[in-house]
């Protein structure tokens, strides 16, 4: 069936730029290129957080579910991505359902997902060639939480339940599912006085977390993180954690590689571990990860491939901030004594598009 071209510009992803970005540089390309808005393509402005999800449901899913191939340009961070992941594995897939070919344009804050597939490699996002590129499947996670867990939203002051699939509350990401510092980090600097410092507020929130104001260490993470390996579940001795992390792409932003072996599109996924370390000790080690990855060259961090990975949550860990999980952005806060469980998900239900040589 012929394909239909979708442009979604997210206006509140990063710093805000998404619609000036598309107004200075997108029309122009469209134009070149003779497209003719509301005939070669249609405009969608996000209006909430939720308008990727009720476009996909509305919009994208009916037209895929006839075996449409739409080609969405979507001007986002990486909860873009994922809103129409979920949007799609939470509803009703027909017999003739096409996957939905995107084409990223980064304009989010880390931009996880772009960095590792090359498309930020030169600033330019060379539109044009980019729209002409190859598409391949995405890889996806499941994430699954023990009953009670919630969606937090509103920078924290909300909840929101999730998706109930076969009787857990359910998450999927294509990008990171971690614990400790970084979702942490993730989660106390996603408010609008932290996001006008674009990319830098990571960094911000790091070393509020790192540096407590009343001169104790950094929070030591108490709970039992255990790998799939194949099909064998296998304990770590570790019981407290200050960073666990499971991704399958390389950078997290531009130049912050947090797994270097990690290939773009070749679903695996891997492990970044290590425990409680002195303020100055953690920032040594994260430093590294500027340095091309370095950091996994030090002993005292784990890294490996895995199939799967689990969380089971020491009931001392009373405080909800430090039983927060970071899944792509969005943040879930499991009860206490609660888990998590991340697993492969077999499937296939949108292609990205990637510059050549990474597809």
């Amino acid at each position: 069936m012929a394909s239909a071209r979708h442009v979604v510009v997210s206006t509140g992803s990063g710093t805000g730029q998404a619609q000036s970005f598309y107004e200075s540089h997108l029309t122009e390309t469209f134009k070149s290129l003779g497209f003719k808005e509301d005939e070669h393509f249609f405009v969608h402005f996000t209006k909430s957080e939720n308008t990727i999800t009720e476009l996909t449901k509305d919009v994208f899913l009916p037209a895929a579910n006839r075996g449409a191939v739409l080609s969405i340009i979507l001007l986002s961070g990486d909860g873009g991505v994922v809103d129409i992941i979920n949007a799609i594995l939470t509803s009703p897939r027909g017999p003739d359902f096409a996957s939905p070919e995107i084409t990223l344009l980064p304009l989010g804050t880390g931009n996880a997902l772009a960095n590792s597939l090359g498309i930020t490699a030169d600033d330019s996002m060379e539109l044009s060639k980019l729209m002409q590129g190859q598409s391949k499947a995405l890889s996806i996670f499941r994430t699954s939480f023990s009953p009670g867990s919630r969606l937090l939203i509103h920078e924290g002051s909300g909840e929101a339940e999730l998706y109930d699939h076969h009787g857990n509350p359910t998450v999927w990401g294509a990008v990171v599912c971690s614990w400790g510092m970084h979702a942490s980090l993730v989660a106390d600097s996603d408010t609008a006085e932290y996001r006008k410092h674009g990319v830098e507020r990571f960094q911000m929130a790091a070393k509020a977390a790192l540096y407590p104001e009343d001169g104790s260490p950094p929070h030591k993470y108490r709970g039992q993180v255990s790998v799939l390996r194949g099909s064998e579940w296998h304990e770590l001795s570790e019981k407290e954690h200050a960073y666990v992390l499971a991704t399958f792409v390389s950078n997290l932003e531009k130049n912050f590689t947090i797994s270097p072996a990690s290939k773009p599109l070749d679903g695996k996924l891997r492990l970044i571990q290590f425990g409680p370390m002195s303020g100055d000790e953690v920032m040594k080690v994260m430093t590294e990860a500027y340095n091309k990855g370095k950091h996994v060259e030090d002993d005292r961090v784990r890294y490996e491939e895995i199939d799967g990975l689990r969380i089971a949550f020491d009931d001392s860990q009373e405080d909800g901030r430090w039983r927060r999980i970071c899944v792509d952005g969005k943040i879930i806060r499991v009860e206490s004594g609660g888990w998590v469980e991340v697993t492969k998900e077999d499937a296939h239900v949108i292609d990205i598009v990637c510059n050549s040589e990474h597809a």
